[in-house]
């Protein structure tokens, strides 16, 4: 028996038959090796990949923190493999083993709290809270972190936190965003720098750098924009742009036309919120559940919380409905 990297090589393994051995098992494992790479070239397949995608990404995770036994545990290999492949002694590597460590990704619950991590969750979670009348100082101490640390974090001075900075938000944030604060420095600040509150997030999606804040049920498109406008709500970029577009797109009607046009966009928009506000509220006194209320009203789970909470029952309708 021989050994390759301290892994012992038996008969019967292909690693073998390239030893030298000629013994019926290890030939066996060799053919059985060739058929399935032929099989493999022939649906353009390939077994092997250039390392350089998977060298930069083990790179991007020990830079973010992860160790290197963190990484060589979560590609299922051995760490002088992750070694030689930062290195980029091979012109090849495995593509199974490739694509591991690409799917590897740091996440709050897989790594050391001192990891960094992108600080757009934190950063818009506590944006969030400022929003809705947090002061920075409250939401600073309830995270147990300093103040000055924070406003540097929330202003862009640091594009990256740490995993227990991250967590703490995270638990704070879902603490705060249904409470309401009474810091109007907070909320002016935040309407003035176009802040979203927690109301326009998806709780799935608040990490992802992509995402953008849904303020009004329809943002990204006309609607939205007049919806921004007729319900008071900070403009967002989606609907900004999605307007500018729609004028640019109707810009060749005559102008009688286009008022027209206009008209019946902004007309669309009028009081469409409060309407999904009280007739959910009257599904779900009629006992739907939450995801049928939606269904009913032909909207997303999310747009029906959303407007909810943008139009609470007035203290009026409660004294009736007791």
């Amino acid at each position: 028996m021989t050994t390759i990297r301290n892994q012992p090589v038996q008969h019967g393994e292909r690693r073998c038959y390239l030893r030298g051995c000629r013994r019926p098992e290890c030939l066996n494992a060799h053919y059985r090796y060739m058929s399935r790479y032929r099989l493999d070239r022939e649906r353009n397949g390939a077994r092997r990949v250039p390392p350089g995608p998977a060298a930069q990404h083990a790179q991007n995770l020990a830079a973010a923190g992860w160790t290197v036994g963190q990484i060589a545990a979560a590609a299922g290999c051995a760490e002088r493999t992750i070694l030689d492949l930062r290195a980029q002694t091979n012109k090849t590597i495995q593509k199974s083993l490739a694509d591991r460590i690409l799917k590897a990704q740091p996440t709050l619950t897989t790594v050391p709290g001192t990891t960094r991590v992108p600080a757009v969750g934190t950063v818009r979670r506590v944006q969030a809270l400022m929003a809705i009348g947090h002061s920075l100082a409250d939401i600073a101490d309830a995270m147990g972190m300093a103040r000055t640390a924070l406003s540097n974090t929330v202003c862009g001075r640091r594009p990256a936190v740490a995993v227990d900075t991250a967590r703490a938000a995270q638990r704070v944030y879902k603490e705060l965003a249904g409470r309401p604060g009474t810091a109007r420095r907070s909320i002016n600040r935040a309407v003035t720098r176009g802040w979203a509150p927690p109301a326009t997030w998806d709780d799935d999606t608040i990490d992802d750098p992509q995402a953008r804040p849904e303020w009004t049920g329809y943002c990204g498109t006309d609607r939205g924009w007049w919806s921004h406008r007729q319900q008071n709500i900070p403009m967002c970029a989606a609907c900004d742009q999605a307007h500018a577009q729609w004028k640019t797109e109707h810009a060749h009607l005559p102008r009688s036309e286009f008022m027209t046009r206009l008209t019946a966009s902004r007309a669309s928009a009028s009081r469409r919120g409060e309407t999904i506000a009280q007739d959910g509220r009257e599904l779900l006194a009629q006992g739907l559940s939450v995801e049928h209320a939606a269904e009913r009203l032909g909207i997303t789970i999310q747009h029906l919380h959303q407007e909810l909470r943008r139009h609470p029952v007035a203290v009026n309708e409660q004294e009736a409905a007791a």
